[in-house]
């Protein structure tokens, strides 16, 4: 907003240290000193690293056993399930505190850590555009008793390059039907239920952003299939593997319209962004051109395809 524009004036001619003493006198901008609350984060993962996880390590790292024990008091002591929100029972803290938990976890055992970051990103496209149902049912199992999510996304042939993606999702009656295999899936055998991206149009010439629809799968649904558990180094204690999905029948209502209205939101946002960059260098006085054609072009791209997915929803 314009305060935050004045902001950015005040500091172009100043030095790092002015400008950060400003930014903590108008409580604008970042401050990296920790709150009472990460601090307390933080020591309650140091503490949980180095008396529960640090003289288990080599063992769960050598027999390449699941931790479940760990886990359970992970769960029963606060240090999961980190960024649910509170309206869903959760802690509702913010990455910067999620980041320094992570990382006291990481210094004991990096397979335990990952365990933990896997669930997390299971649950984040949940959070981020789950409908009100399946955040109640889904993310409120999880704070419920110590259980894990998975991400299905990454397969053999496509792993960055989610447009590669071949697992396929048909709609037959009202339900659709999964096939296809994904790879490299933390908590792939240990999951309760799964995050699974697949191709809904077959139409190769298909926008990848209208071709995939985003499913949640429960771990026990007829036809997944967990491969066998990938060892790899410094990971053993984490479970990754192959996931199989053969004519998986998923209820309608697991299928994630709201990604959908999430990438409008997104790109709405990006547009706001372009024409606000635009506006501030011309009151810089400066040539804007550049960002003003940015600005354009996006802003057009994007209202064309808000109207196109808003007819199809």
């Amino acid at each position: 907003g314009a305060s935050h524009v004045r902001f950015i004036q005040q500091c172009r001619p100043l030095s790092a240290e002015a400008a950060a003493a400003t930014a903590k006198a108008n409580n604008v901008g970042y401050c990296f000193e920790l709150s009472e609350e990460q601090k307390e984060y933080q020591n309650l993962a140091r503490k949980f690293a180095r008396e529960e996880i640090l003289p288990k390590a080599a063992h769960y790292d050598r027999t390449g056993e699941f931790p479940w024990d760990i886990v359970k008091k992970a769960f029963e002591v606060g240090l999961m399930n980190l960024s649910i929100p509170a309206k869903y029972g959760g802690s509702s803290l913010s990455l910067v505190s999620h980041c320094l938990v992570t990382e006291e976890i990481a210094y004991a055992c990096s397979g335990i850590k990952t365990i933990l970051e896997g669930t997390g990103l299971g649950q984040a496209p949940v959070i981020l555009a789950g409908n009100e149902e399946q955040k109640k049912k889904y993310l409120g199992r999880l704070l419920e008793e110590p259980l894990l999510a998975a991400y299905c996304v990454t397969e053999p042939g496509a792993g960055s390059d989610v447009a590669g993606i071949k697992t396929r999702a048909e709609k037959k009656g009202d339900k659709w039907v999964l096939n296809g295999q994904k790879m490299w899936i933390t908590n792939g055998g240990v999951a309760n239920w799964y995050f699974v991206l697949a191709r809904s149009n077959p139409d190769p010439k298909c926008p990848a952003s209208k071709a995939f629809t985003a499913f949640i799968v429960e771990r026990d649904t007829p036809g997944v299939t967990p491969g066998r558990k990938e060892w790899n180094m410094g990971q053993r204690a984490s479970d990754t593997r192959g996931v199989t999905f053969e004519d998986v029948a998923v209820p309608e209502e697991h299928q994630a319209v709201q990604f959908m209205l999430a990438d409008m939101a997104i790109g709405v946002e990006v547009s706001r962004l372009a024409w606000m960059r635009a506006a501030f260098e011309c009151d810089q006085g400066r040539r804007n051109s550049y960002y003003a054609s940015i600005a354009k072009a996006l802003a057009s791209d994007v209202a064309n395809k808000c109207a196109t997915d808003a007819v199809q929803i």
